[in-house]
């Protein structure tokens, strides 16, 4: 048995997972959340995507990304979001600007 504190290794993460759309300045990354929710009436199932400006103090994701975000204080207008873990490295080549 494990005690109140402890983590378990196989516990779900708290955190929302996502894909990097945009690198939009300095320590900041756009990340797209795809959901898909289930019509009350007819039953269609209806996709919804929810843009989130993130904290990225290293500069690590790059656009394509799959990141895990967790929420944190607000840090600006838009951004109370900040990355926890680079999940998958995108396989596109990045394109030269």
């Amino acid at each position: 048995m494990t005690e109140a504190g402890e983590k378990s290794e196989n516990a779900k993460p708290t955190g929302k997972t996502g894909v990097v759309e945009s690198v939009s300045g300095k320590m900041t990354v756009r990340v797209t959340l795809e959901t898909l929710a289930k019509h009350p009436q007819y039953g269609k199932y209806l996709r919804h995507r929810t843009r989130l400006a993130v904290h990225d103090p290293k500069n690590e994701a790059q656009k394509g990304d799959l990141v895990e975000i967790v929420p944190c204080r607000r840090l600006s207008k838009n951004k109370s979001w900040r990355l926890l873990r680079v999940v998958r490295k995108s396989t596109a080549p990045e394109a030269a600007e």
